[in-house]
């Protein structure tokens, strides 16, 4: 799967609409591409009292659903087609979700690909993966 199949997909999800006058959605959409080859999407939905999540999380839950967790590439995309790169709670949610998960690849603004590992310097993940070989 290419990153313009991966790109077009999530940009296909993206509807801007009022849920409520409360909520919001659909104004970010996101792909996720899994290792055995799935595509998962979703869209953000956005409430007044922050309790709603991103298109990465939608995405994700619905990879999780299926059965699967392990990421090989990732793009959120916003409501005029760019290219975002994905918040620090999307990056911390994406890595924890299958150990191999850092290095999943990113698609950031100006068709720039990156591993969540660049994205999230300094991981606290590493310390207690260490401590995990180190006993086996």
């Amino acid at each position: 799967m290419t990153w313009d199949d991966v790109y077009t997909a999530a940009k296909k999800v993206v509807k801007p609409r009022m849920l409520s006058p409360w909520a919001d959605c659909g104004g970010v959409g996101a792909a996720l591409v899994t290792e055995a080859g799935s595509l998962y999407t979703g869209v953000c939905i956005d409430t007044s009292c922050s309790m709603g999540f991103c298109a990465e999380h939608a995405a994700a839950a619905a990879m999780i659903t299926a059965g699967e967790q392990r990421v090989l590439m990732m793009v959120a995309v916003g409501s005029e087609g760019e290219i975002m790169a994905p918040c620090g709670r999307c990056r911390e949610f994406i890595s924890q979700l299958h150990r191999d998960n850092i290095r999943t690849n990113v698609l950031l603004p100006g068709q720039r690909v990156v591993t969540l590992a660049e994205l999230l310097p300094e991981d606290w993940k590493v310390e207690t993966l260490e401590h995990e070989t180190r006993k086996d």
